[in-house]
């Protein structure tokens, strides 16, 4: 088999879910597994959850119906809502916790007849701007929500567009908007994403929702998953195999963009673009090969990329190559490539075989 996986540690996925529950005592938290829970594998996170989770947020109903198989009784949180009036009718059968993200879908569940009633949560923009009910429109619908045959539980939720900015004004002005409307009677409120729930303790409110912090990367540009006590729960590994000679002036990979400015020992490492490896990482981004961090060199391509090995001349065919997990921070490397942990998580693509330990 081609020398590349994806190890995944779920016993770190539960330390971090247990983390953010010690960060925000006496809230319950929904443990965001959308996007195949963020490319560790959505089957495996929550069956490791069980017992763990209060519930689960994913971002559609085919995510939702998948979990609902693995898991009866744990509330689902369907975070954009119903896409067409026709979803509804299962998203009662599945008993999810529903988003009402704008006027179209509200008044689509008004008229819908539903086997039993929905935990809703009316989404507030309370300054994001990208989904959600301007506060006059919450107050305007609040009441013909609250004595609606379709709602059982009628919520309010909301999203943060800065929280890994701890000073940002915005994070004051969002929290503000939301605290404005708590004079209605909501069930239960939601605002903490991952980079709140542990920098914004006001934000908490009845539910918290982490999502990157569960997988061990940090939402934060000058905090380290490390500092703030997270486990990676995502190592990917692959292999040199090959190591040759450039000669001075010589260059590497497509393009002919790096050019060894001395002569140089390069190895060729399993892992490429076809992967979910960045294609836009820059020479010098790195790699961990024989207990240190070595740079790039040249284009990554589909199915390889190439490691500059002039200090480490013990190098040589068949040693491991990290190119994140324990040793090298998944975002440490996003940063070299112009991204986010999560981007990267997310782009670990099917052919990557994943290996579960617990």
């Amino acid at each position: 088999m081609r020398p590349l996986v994806a190890t995944i540690d779920l016993a770190a996925v539960v330390h971090n879910y247990q983390l953010a529950k010690h960060c925000a005592p006496g809230r319950q938290a929904f443990a965001v597994v959308k996007a195949n829970a963020y490319g560790h594998g959505v089957r495996e996170v929550v069956s490791a959850l069980h017992g763990e989770a209060d519930g689960f947020a994913v971002a559609s109903l085919e995510e939702a119906a998948e979990v609902r198989a693995m898991h009866g009784e744990a509330r689902i949180l369907l975070l954009e809502g119903c896409f067409a009036a026709d979803e509804l009718p299962m998203a009662a059968h599945l008993g999810l916790d529903l988003v009402l993200q704008g006027p179209e879908q509200v008044e689509a569940l008004l008229a819908a007849e539903l086997a039993r009633p929905l935990n809703v949560w009316l989404k507030l923009d309370s300054g994001m701007h990208r989904l959600g009910l301007e506060s006059a429109a919450v107050r305007a619908l609040f009441p013909r929500l609250r004595g609606a045959a379709q709602v059982a539980e009628l919520n309010l939720l909301s999203h943060f567009a800065c929280a890994d900015e701890r000073e940002h004004s915005l994070n004051e002005v969002q929290l503000e908007c939301f605290l404005d409307l708590l004079d209605l009677d909501f069930d239960q409120r939601s605002l903490a994403n991952s980079a709140a729930l542990l920098m914004i303790p006001a934000s908490h409110m009845d539910w918290v929702r982490p999502g990157i912090m569960l997988y061990g990367a940090t939402p934060f540009a000058e905090h380290s998953a490390a500092e703030l006590g997270l486990k990676p729960a995502m190592s990917l590994d692959a292999q040199l195999i090959a190591v040759r000679e450039v000669a001075r002036g010589e260059s590497v990979g497509y393009g002919a963009g790096w050019v060894a400015e001395r002569p140089s020992r390069i190895g060729t490492v399993s892992c490429g673009y076809a992967d979910g490896y960045p294609r836009h990482a820059p020479a010098g981004t790195p790699v961990w090969i024989g207990g240190r961090r070595q740079p790039l060199a040249g284009r990554v391509c589909m199915d390889m990329l190439m490691v500059d090995l002039n200090d480490l001349p013990g190098a040589a065919v068949g040693d491991a190559v990290e190119l994140w997990g324990v040793n090298l921070p998944v975002d440490e490397v996003a940063r070299a490539a112009g991204t986010v942990g999560y981007e990267l998580l997310t782009k670990v693509t099917a052919r990557v075989p994943r290996r579960y330990r617990t």
